[in-house]
């Protein structure tokens, strides 16, 4: 299983980090970078039926099913090659804190970066573990590397070890995730499973079946530009018009404001001139009705103000992204009750949480595959406080492997 470590360290080097806005699919070239070496390590062990889009940047292969299993159920395992843009994925330089005290830890000496325990408490839960962390100039890159890492470990482990008895294992690793588009051009017919998990999740023990769901908003505010000096009674600042538009939506529900199974409205960026203005925000609601009516605020909002400032001024745009799996799991339950149980066999206390976000898996479920969530050992995702534990990333590939035992019965 420390297999694992070796793959996860290597990939965590190879930039693939995901851009927003880009009209190509993948998003960025060097995403191939990773498809390529995956092919080839898969090639390399053994593994059959692999196929590497290299247009999309999608990888699909298979561990053939011990012999008397040919008729079980086809299981997949999925994990995205992309890291979120939203911290800067190039150059990770990760390292390895053996036996970690539970102190403080300094990432970056010379710039003075340190990852401080009592801004993130959970890092006590850790003493004695071997941590994966950054230099704290970069991401380090475990969502969700350390998934494909873990599946990559869990599918050498099986083709070395025939007298563990397992179904077809289907392996899927995707792009674009981090941006919403992971599951765009996924061939669900040509990975051809059953049932899947995508490994994407956090802390050990972390078993997600129910996710927001979730839409897109862009506000586009059409002022107009006068000199400040003659402006009196003419101009319209877009720009405030904007923000008087945020100043409508209830604050107390905010991403900063909420958490567990608590929607919110999140602007995730805003920019703009006296003559026109952009705002963009995600919206968030595990409750599909609750999910409705937040889109209406948005549009009752809109209305108003364009009633206040003349038709056109304000343009609404909403685009669903995904919806809550919760939907599709419901009727597969078996799923999460043998993660469960893999978990139990294994020491390790199965927490089952609602996802606040999105995966590959909520899309690929409404996509006719039934995909919930399992855990990476990452933490912090999404930022150069990013660290993975170790020991919890080998316990995940055992996981993996139980729980693969378990679809041949």
């Amino acid at each position: 299983m420390e297999r694992v470590i070796e793959n996860f360290l290597k990939y965590v080097k190879i930039d693939t980090e995901s851009a927003e806005g880009s009209a190509s699919t993948p998003s960025t070239q060097k995403q191939h970078d990773l498809a390529e070496a995956l092919a080839s390590q898969l090639e390399g062990m053994g593994a059959e039926e692999i196929v590497y889009d290299r247009e999309r940047c999608y990888v699909y292969a298979s561990i053939p099913a011990s012999k008397g299993c040919a008729d079980a159920p086809v299981l997949g395992l999925i994990a995205h090659m992309d890291t979120s843009p939203a911290a800067s994925g190039a150059g990770v330089k990760p390292r390895i804190i053996e036996g970690y005290d539970g102190k403080d830890i300094v990432l970056n000496e010379e710039k003075q970066i340190v990852m401080r325990t009592e801004d993130f408490p959970e890092l006590a839960s850790y003493a004695g573990k071997r941590l994966v962390v950054t230099d704290g100039t970069t991401l380090l890159g475990a969502d969700d590397k350390a998934g494909v890492a873990e599946i990559m470990a869990a599918a050498e482990y099986l083709l070395q070890h025939k007298e563990i008895i397992h179904g077809k294992i289907r392996i899927g690793f995707t792009p674009d995730e981090e941006i919403g588009s992971g599951a765009d051009y996924f061939d669900v017919k040509l990975f051809g499973a059953d049932y899947a998990y995508t490994v994407d999740g956090g802390r050990l023990g972390e078993l997600e079946y129910e996710n927001f769901n979730g839409a897109g908003a862009k506000v586009t505010v059409n002022g107009r530009s006068v000199h400040p000096g003659e402006a009196k009674g003419k101009m319209r600042n877009a720009i405030l018009m904007a923000q008087e538009f945020q100043s409508m939506l209830p604050q107390s529900e905010a991403p900063a404001h909420t958490c567990g199974y608590e929607g919110f409205y999140h602007l995730d960026s805003l920019k703009g001139t006296v003559e026109k203005a952009e705002a963009e925000y995600i919206i968030r609601d595990h409750d599909r009705k609750k999910f409705e009516k937040r889109k209406e605020t948005f549009r009752q909002i809109g209305n108003y103000l364009n009633g206040k400032y003349g038709e056109g001024t304000f343009e609404i745009n909403l685009e669903d992204s995904y919806y809550n799996m919760k939907e599709i799991i419901e009727k597969h339950m078996h799923l999460v009750e043998n993660a469960k149980a893999a978990m139990e066999e294994l020491g390790v206390e199965p927490i089952v949480v609602p996802i606040r976000g999105g995966t590959d898996g909520a899309r690929l479920s409404f996509m006719g595959l039934p995909c919930p969530n399992l855990c990476t050992g990452g933490q912090n995702f999404h930022g150069r406080f990013e660290y993975a534990c170790a020991d919890d990333m080998e316990k995940i590939v055992e996981v993996l492997v139980r729980i693969a035992e378990k679809y041949a019965k």
